[in-house]
């Protein structure tokens, strides 16, 4: 097999949906309008300072994820632009190429299928626009590209027992901070109530701690009890060590 077999890009080939384009304007003007009401002069100012460069940086994130990212393969291994850095990968460092189903897509309003890398140590990154918007079949592609390279690497494609539980320990971590960060919007939107309420009675306020250190608090807590619990329950025999 040639070097030219496996030389390939991958860039942003389709337009975003435009079903995409409109709920994400919706939400982000929202999100504006929220950040410009006068509310009073017992309001503070920060939240929404916060709030509008969180907008800024959503904006221009996805400007940049759209024209500047892309993922390069070649005879030496993989690189991966992102919307500010990049990585790299020889061939022997890599251990397997994955398509996975995305953790919300709906395949309208988000790809349902992603590809990731995984590492040695059980890393999982993002393979960009190696997905179902941007190709037709990326299950196919991805078989294609690991058929490619692997003349270039010094391993064959299997499963390592010690791998996947360091996968799998990778992915409990993921969800239980995921489910951390939401529970940490749950939160944070029962103190907004409960701000409401004390500014309706009349009672003293406390921004900082109701919209601060409350929410990233028990998000904390959150993500540890079930990175805890989730981690437990992984099959211990899976590496053959506990």
């Amino acid at each position: 097999m040639g070097e030219g077999a496996v030389e390939r890009e991958y860039r942003k080939r389709r337009k975003l949906p435009g079903a995409y384009l409109a709920l994400l304007g919706v939400v982000l003007l929202n999100a504006l309008v929220q950040t410009t009401r006068v509310s009073g002069d017992t309001r503070p100012w920060w939240p929404s300072l916060v709030i509008g460069g969180l907008i800024v940086v959503t904006l221009v994130r996805m400007v940049l994820e759209q024209f500047r990212a892309y993922t390069r393969v070649t005879a030496a291994g993989l690189t991966t632009q992102g919307p500010v850095r990049s990585r790299s990968w020889a061939w022997p460092e890599v251990y397997d190429i994955r398509v996975e189903r995305a953790p919300r897509g709906s395949g309208r309003m988000a790809p349902r299928w992603l590809t990731y890398l995984y590492d040695f140590e059980g890393r999982r990154f993002q393979l960009p626009h190696l997905n179902d918007w941007q190709l037709d079949d990326p299950y196919a592609e991805v078989s294609d590209l690991c058929l490619a390279a692997a003349p270039y690497r010094s391993l064959a494609w299997e499963r390592r027992p010690d791998v996947e539980e360091r996968i799998l320990r990778r992915a409990a971590q993921r969800r239980a901070w995921t489910s951390g960060a939401y529970g940490a919007i749950v939160v944070l939107l029962i103190m907004t109530g409960v701000d409401l309420w004390q500014v309706a009675v009349g009672r003293p306020t406390h921004p900082f701690l109701l919209f601060g250190c409350v929410p990233v608090a028990s998000g904390v807590v959150l993500a540890a009890v079930l990175q805890w619990y989730w981690t437990a329950r992984l099959p211990r025999s899976l590496a053959g060590q506990s």
